[in-house]
């Protein structure tokens, strides 16, 4: 494969990614043919070297989701972190994705029952006291304070299960996201030797 046609493919394969991103990246595999045309590499043997390129896409934008996930823990970017590790092989996607609808299925269901329990808890602590609650207004009040501090904790708990999820697919994301060695290295190594 030519230098041309491999910058094309990873070109193509990177779009999407912010436009600085893709500029360091492409600038970087540029200097892998510039420096190995220098040293007198043919074009071919370094494209051979670097990989395939639509690989070697999906692994960088799956690198930039993991990134932005680690920088900025929004939902945003934890969707982008989960589907950046999807991106990365489809023998995965097709266990991994069944497993991840299925949790955040539970997750999201969760997240509902945690927040009408805490409008429950709203309402009793609101009308109770007009309500004729047994107890009293006293036992209306606290008993509605009660309710929603438990929907608050089980809220948080959630959100420390989610984040760990999350972070538990980053792992799994980098565990089998492989870097790739500069084209260069052996070269470098020989003549160090």
């Amino acid at each position: 494969m030519t230098r041309q046609a491999f910058m094309a493919r990873l070109r193509e394969g990177l779009r999407g990614l912010p436009a600085q991103t893709q500029a360091e990246i492409l600038a970087d595999y540029e200097t892998h043919f510039a420096e190995a045309g220098n040293a007198g590499r043919p074009e071919a043997e370094v494209a051979d070297a670097l990989g395939d390129p639509d690989r070697l896409a999906r692994e960088l934008r799956a690198e930039a989701g993991l990134k932005r996930w680690e920088e900025a823990r929004t939902p945003s970017s934890a969707g982008a972190a989960v589907f950046a590790v999807l991106g990365l092989g489809a023998l995965d996607l097709i266990f991994l994705l069944p497993i991840l609808m299925g949790v955040a299925g539970v997750i999201i269901g969760i997240g509902v029952a945690v927040v009408a329990v805490f409008l429950a808890g709203v309402a009793v602590f609101a009308a109770g006291p007009f309500v004729g609650v047994p107890g009293g207004a006293g036992a209306a009040l606290l008993g509605g304070l009660g309710v929603m501090a438990a929907a608050a904790s089980a809220g948080a708990v959630l959100t420390i299960v989610t984040i760990g999820l999350v972070n538990l697919l980053v792992w799994y994301g980098r565990l089998h996201y492989r870097l790739l060695k500069p084209a260069l290295e052996p070269q470098a190594q020989g003549s160090v030797a």
